[in-house]
Formats: structure tokens, C-alpha cells, sequence
């Protein structure tokens, strides 16, 4: 089960929340969507996977029907006990109060095994992060986000052309990257400015 726009709404206002544009907190609110992420992510029984700003547990819940282990790491108080009504003590996930910015990679390393970074990322983390995870944490062997089309456009962007800069090449170095697929701002609660 995942959310709809209906319950999205019901679950903002039963924990006195509105979703922060400061914090670039969209929820998705179309359950073909998330599912899609998972099926691409390739997630399964037996995968470890890190998902960064869970927000209400869209994405997390699609994750958790495919049997994958599942750490939701989430910095907004409000938000990880709503994520805690919303798993209802699911077995295969784990939710975290810490900031993904400043979470200490190296302890996933320490859960052993190789893990999965898979998320609808906040948009104003969504560089940082991916840029931080690619050069600290060689544990993670599999990257799917959801950016602004902007940003991904940058995270994949060839050698001479507009979009290419440092984070191009860091990507580069690190992995090979390629769009997965547009979602539109329809599917987001509240709508943002940009695609995705």
C-alpha cells in the first residue's frame, strides 16, 4: 500500500504538518510511480537499502513490498513519527532521526554487506548528498534518485555540453549514470516549480 493525495492530506493534518519548501519536501503522491522507482531500483529479499528523506514513507512503503531491508533516515521530527504510524512496525524497515547531510556513511559499512542509496530526494540536498555519498561511501554500489530534471540533467551531462560542470565529473569518476525517467510535478503534494 502507498499513498494517495487523500491520505497524504489526512496524514499532514493528523500530525499538525505542512510539507516545508526550505526543506524541499514534496510527497509523492501516486503509487505507480513509487513502484516504478522500486522495480528500477531492482530491490529485492536479502538488499540493504538507504533512503534519504523519506518524508511520509511513499517511496519507503513501495520499497518494503519488495522484501528489501530498509534504513529511512529522516531529519524532520514530525515526519518520523507520522513515518512510524505510517510503517506500523515493519519489519524490513528502520527509521532514523539524523540529517542525511551529515549522516556518517561509515556506518553502514559497519552493518556489513553492500547497500542501495534509492530516493526521493529533497531538491535542496539532492547534489550534496549524492556528491558526498559517491566519495565517502564505496559500500553503496547503486544510486537511484529522484532530482529536479535540472539536477539530473547535471548529474549525467557529457563533456561540452551546458549542463556538464564539477558534479558531471565527479559522477563521472565515481559511476556510470543515466536517466532513469521523467516524472511529472502532478504526482507531488505539495506541486513543485519543476519536473523531475
Amino acid at each position: 500500500m502507498t499513498h494517495g493525495r487523500a491520505e497524504i492530506g489526512r496524514l499532514l493534518e493528523r500530525h499538525g504538518l505542512a510539507p516545508r519548501r526550505a526543506r524541499g519536501q514534496n510527497c509523492v503522491a501516486d503509487a505507480n510511480t513509487v513502484r516504478r522507482i522500486a522495480r528500477l531500483a531492482g530491490t529485492g529479499p536479502g538488499d540493504r537499502v538507504v533512503e534519504g528523506g523519506p518524508g511520509l514513507g511513499s517511496l519507503t512503503l513501495a520499497l518494503a513490498e519488495t522484501g528489501a531491508e530498509i534504513l529511512a533516515i529522516e531529519v524532520d521530527e514530525g515526519l518520523v513519527a507520522a513515518l512510524h504510524e505510517v510503517l506500523d512496525g515493519g519489519a524490513n524497515v528502520e527509521v532514523l532521526r539524523a540529517d542525511a547531510m551529515d549522516y556518517d556513511w561509515s556506518q553502514l559499512q559497519a552493518r556489513s554487506g553492500s547497500w542501495q542509496l534509492v530516493a526521493n530526494l529533497p531538491y535542496n540536498i539532492a547534489t550534496p548528498l549524492v556528491a558526498d555519498v559517491l566519495d565517502r561511501a564505496p559500500w553503496v554500489s547503486h544510486l537511484l534518485v529522484m532530482v529536479q530534471r535540472e539536477v539530473a540533467d547535471r548529474l549525467v551531462a557529457a563533456p561540452r555540453t551546458g549542463a556538464y560542470g564539477a558534479v558531471s565529473v565527479k559522477v563521472a569518476y565515481w559511476a556510470e549514470a543515466r536517466i532513469g525517467g521523467d516524472v511529472p510535478a502532478t504526482v507531488f503534494v505539495p506541486r513543485p516549480n519543476v519536473e523531475s
